[in-house]
């Protein structure tokens, strides 16, 4: 077996794939289909300060190449959570990630505060939801938004502060730059890319709430830059890249981009043990193509000669 190991912000990884929120809920039906404790990580269903019901259905199309979604962020709640899911999701034998949402400040600084005391590893700060206090625009497409969001959820966390971010902006790098000013230790991207599918035959949109987040192979490329645009960016955070990831090849592709480990969603719609395959893959990958241990590739693209 190769070395796949990987370090997140001080916390060690023993792969570098990760179940991404959204895709995983809290762990519990992956044991359907996956030895979980097999992942490098997982991270659990976007949590908020209140129970949200989400979005009208239909919710979720498939579209070429990807899928569309418009969930909503459907959560329990915190409180909920840690009362009725979090005893069977901490029996989970590897290293957890709470994804935290909200719709102003106080809500993820809420969030942080009442996981503090569990064994949740790291924090994922989900950027790309509407700010209701700037008009609803999303916190991830405005850099001072990001940064004073990171900073006061830093001020609060126990845990090291990843900040997801959304490419539904000008400049990735420029957002990135702003979670790190707020303190941010890590940075993952992409989330889902804006899109929408219309029928034709009655000339409605697909899903109830007209536009949804494009997530699967179709952005796979657009990923692949923004990661390599942030690693190029010099910031020196650990960087954790998803979007279209299906194969242990595509993880490389991530690493050598620049990406520390990579999160995998999508796949797991198509296949429930895909993540259990890519991590084979890459096994095999890294035996013939890894230097020493699969970190080694991180940032190696070859951009000359």
């Amino acid at each position: 077996m190769a070395d796949l190991s990987v370090n997140i912000a001080g916390v060690l990884l023993k792969n570098p794939v990760i179940a991404a929120s959204g895709t995983f809920a809290f762990g519990e039906e992956a044991a359907l289909y996956m030895d979980a404790s097999a992942l490098g990580a997982i991270t659990l269903k976007a949590l908020t300060r209140e129970k949200r019901v989400g979005n009208l259905s239909p919710r979720i199309a498939e579209t070429a190449s990807g899928v569309l979604n418009s969930v909503g962020l459907q959560n329990p709640g915190v409180d909920t959570f840690l009362e009725k899911s979090y005893p069977r999701v901490r029996r989970i034998n590897t290293v957890q990630i709470a994804n935290i949402a909200g719709s102003v400040p106080e809500d993820y600084t809420y969030v942080a505060e009442r996981l503090n005391d569990t064994d949740i590893a790291l924090y994922e700060v989900n950027v790309s939801c509407p700010n209701v206090k700037t008009g609803g625009m999303s916190i991830g497409t405005d850099a001072s938004a990001i940064e004073s969001l990171v900073e006061q959820v830093k001020k609060v966390a126990r845990k090291p502060v990843i900040v997801k971010l959304t490419p539904n902006v000008t400049s990735i790098v420029e957002m990135a730059t702003a979670a790190k000013n707020g303190g941010a230790d890590a940075i993952s991207l992409i989330n889902t890319l804006a899109g929408m599918a219309i029928n034709p035959y009655n000339r409605r949109p697909v899903i109830a709430n007209v536009t949804g987040g494009l997530s699967g192979p179709a952005i796979k490329p657009v990923a692949l830059k923004m990661v390599h645009d942030v690693y190029s960016a010099g910031l020196g955070l650990p960087i954790i890249g998803m979007g279209g990831i299906m194969t242990g090849e595509d993880v490389a592709e991530f690493m050598i981009a620049g990406a520390d480990a990579v999160m995998v969603g999508t796949a797991t719609m198509h296949n429930p043990s895909a993540m259990i395959e890519i991590i084979e893959e890459l096994n095999i990958f890294a035996e013939t193509n890894a230097p020493v241990k699969i970190s080694d590739i991180t940032g190696t693209l070859i951009t000359e000669g």
